[in-house]
């Protein structure tokens, strides 16, 4: 039987890879607290994970680096697995 492929080396070093290009979310655009760590990682909303550009439920790749986006917990549970997102606000009215 083989294990959950997320609990795996190759995907906790994608998920490092990403992690150290420091990127803002790619659904909101606001920056990532990247020093939520440990176990409140997995339950802070503003924390960082890693999110995938074409769901894995729609056939994304899990491992495919030019899947990997950097994401807010909160912006990417949001998402579910839809292939359109909205777009980030304007920083103010027009």
């Amino acid at each position: 039987m083989v294990g959950n492929p997320r609990n795996g080396r190759p995907y906790r070093r994608l998920t490092a890879q990403q992690r150290s290009l420091g990127l803002p979310c790619w659904l909101c655009g606001h920056n990532i607290d990247y020093g939520i760590r440990g176990p409140l990682a997995g339950k802070h909303p503003a924390a960082f994970t890693l999110d995938h550009l074409v769901p894995l439920s729609r056939g994304g790749d899990l491992l495919d680096p030019a899947n990997a986006r950097s994401a807010h917990r909160r912006c990417n549970s949001a998402r579910g697995n839809r292939t359109s997102i909205k777009q980030p606000r304007a920083s103010r009215r027009w």
